[in-house]
């Protein structure tokens, strides 16, 4: 299915998300900004990933945004609003997940990527 922006694509089970390699050339072709990945999870509700490389990212480690279509469709498959959640990016992700009707709320623990300073003039 196409959200606003992705291709959401749900699979059988966490191993064959794991395992996939995507065809990044193929996917950067789309009219989309990126496709999504998921299934439901062994020991979370369920995890994913996301490639997005006609927006620069090959593969994004842990992707907010992707999460509030993957939330949504989860709590319905479900019947639940408060989801566990994993990204299987090589860093991994691990996100909480909380259906509110018309918004998602998500959290989780970050983990520093870059530090840097700005000076204006």
């Amino acid at each position: 299915m196409k959200g606003k922006t992705d291709y959401l694509l749900v699979f059988a089970n966490e191993v064959e998300i794991k395992s996939i390699t995507p065809n990044l050339n193929e996917i950067a072709k789309l009219n989309a900004r990126g496709v999504i990945i998921t299934a439901k999870g062994n020991e979370v509700d369920f995890v994913s990933r996301f490639f997005a490389p006609q927006s620069g990212v090959n593969e994004d480690p842990v992707t907010g945004s992707a999460h509030t279509s993957l939330t949504p469709y989860w709590a319905a498959q479900l019947r639940k609003s408060d989801l566990t959640a994993i990204q299987l990016s090589e860093r991994k992700g691990y996100l909480q997940c909380k259906y509110l009707n018309d918004r998602v709320e998500i959290s989780g623990k970050a983990k520093l990527y870059l530090q840097g300073e700005i000076y204006l003039k």
